[in-house]
Parts: C-alpha cells; structure tokens; sequence
C-alpha cells in the first residue's frame, strides 16, 4: 500500500487561520492610522513645520555681529544672562514648588477633616487664572500701591516692593505653579500602597524613617514629572512677566522686544528654538527618571 501523507490537524489550521490574521493585522493598522491621522496633521502642521521654519530661520546671521545668532546668544552677554536668569529662576520655583506643595498635597490626601473639598478648591483655584491676571495679583501685594507698600509706609514710612524684579516673578511663578504639584501629589498619594507603611512600621521604623524609605520613593516618579512640568512653564511663561515689567531680562521677553520691537526675526527664531530645546531636554530626563510616565500620579 502506498502511504498517504497526512497533514497534523494543528498545522492546518494554523495554516488556514494565517490569512485571517494577517487580514485582522491589517485592518487594525489602517483603524490605528487613521485614529492617528488627526493628531499627526494637526502636529506637523501647528509644530513641525513652524519649528523647522524657526530652526533654519535661526541660523541665519545675526544683524548686530554679522554671526550665527545662535553663536550670538552664547557669546552676547546680554542673551547669556537672560537665558541664564530664565534656567535660574525656572529650576528654583519648581524645587520649592515641589518642596511646599508636595508636604501640602500629601497632608490632604491623608487627612479627611470638614471643609477639605473647600480648601482643596481654593488651593487650586490659581490654575483657573491667566499670566496676566497672576501679574496683577502679585502688583497689587508688592507694586508701589500694593498691600506690602502701604503697610510698611504706614509702619516705617517707605515703600517696600518686590513686584518689578525678579522675586516678584518668582511670587508669581510659584503661585501658578503650587496647585499643579498639589493635584498631582495627591493623586500619586490615592495610589500609593498603605500596606508597605504598616509593614515598616510593624519593623519599628519611625515616622522619618517611614516618609524617607517609603513615601518619598513611592511618589517621587509624580514628584519629577510635576516638577518637571513646572519647569517647563515657567520658562515659557509670558503673561506673568510682561504684566510685571518688560525690563525683566528673561527669554520670554527677549523673544518679545526682538520681533515686535526691533524686527530682529533671526534672533527671535535661534531664541524659541533655545527655549525649546531647553525645556524639551528637562521634560525628557524627567520622564525618563520617572520611568517613561511623565504626568502620572505614580
């Protein structure tokens, strides 16, 4: 007799099965293009392409040294100071941003009293205010007839103010920055395992020992990504600093005088693009140090 070879049953199906896979494969890909297709258009369109336009618009040469702009902005000691002054004071109103509002958010994720939905209300309520207004709440607590003026003429006969430097803009960076920290403390908080605190509790850590090995540890991925994310505003924050001064020798406001007022379109574009840089650098060492969730609670 001859022998009759036979095909495993399991083989056959795979084999029959493998059209419609590759079919479902196919069809998944086209439904993820597509549900892509919006967001790619809209960010080629409103970033990679005006980004490209400022990066190549940027190196062109500067039309006060007659070199690269970019090269400028390092060797000028005006575009020195000011891209130094706006790293500056972005990195330290996110560590005391992360410093205050962290103890806060984590004290009123833990702690359940009567009016703390009001209170966290209130805390958060800044994020529901513009540059502009910010601006103006900090001249009306530190400008020449502000709150702190009028008080220390009445005491010690002069003015006291901080609105038009750069503590007055550290004031108002802080105070738009505090309810995002918050928020995002409490959430990391929520998610947070209590069992690992009992655990080293019940092993005789004290309450230092527990917020250092523990808490900390446990929230520090939402503690990088708010900071981070407070950084990144500050230094793109123009509404705060214009309403408080156009003196103020920060890059927002650099950008601003080169294009509106001396036309100077070079340097405006190499300064974006530093801006940019900068920020998106801070945003993707902290996600990475985050483990790749930037903005999540923990």
């Amino acid at each position: 007799m001859t022998a009759v070879s036979k095909q495993p049953s399991g083989a056959a199906s795979y084999v029959n099965r493998r059209p419609l896979m590759m079919s479902s494969t196919r069809r998944k890909n086209l439904i993820a293009l597509f549900a892509l297709m919006p967001a790619l258009v809209i960010f080629c369109a409103f970033w990679l392409l005006p980004f490209s336009r400022l990066i190549v618009m940027g190196a062109e040469a500067d039309r006060s040294s007659g070199i690269s702009t970019y090269l400028t902005i390092l060797t000028h000691r005006q575009y020195l100071i000011s891209l130094v002054t706006t790293v500056g004071i972005s990195l330290v109103v996110s560590i005391t941003a992360v410093a205050i509002a962290g103890v806060a958010g984590f004290f009123l994720a833990r702690q359940h009293f009567f009016g703390k939905a009001v209170l966290v209300a209130i805390l958060t309520f800044p994020l529901a205010f513009p540059g502009v207004v910010v601006g103006f709440l900090v001249i009306m607590l530190g400008g020449r007839q502000g709150a702190l003026a009028q008080t220390s003429l009445w005491l010690f006969g002069e003015r006291w103010m901080f609105a038009y430097s750069l503590a007055g803009l550290f004031i108002g960076y802080l105070y738009f920055s505090i309810p995002r920290v918050i928020t995002t403390v409490m959430a990391a908080c929520d998610n947070l395992d209590q069992s690992l605190e009992e655990a080293a509790r019940s092993l005789g850590a004290n309450t230092w020992q527990v917020t250092k090995d523990v808490i900390i540890p446990g929230i520090a991925p939402a503690l990088l990504s708010t900071g981070a994310i407070c950084f990144a505003t500050s230094m793109g924050a123009f509404g705060t600093a214009f309403t408080l001064g156009t003196r103020l020798s920060i890059l927002p406001l650099n950008i601003y005088g080169e294009f509106t007022n001396y036309a100077n379109f070079a340097m405006a574009a190499a300064l974006s693009v530093v801006l940019g840089v900068i920020t998106w650098v801070a945003l993707s060492l902290a996600r990475r140090l985050a483990g790749g969730n930037l903005g999540a609670s923990a």
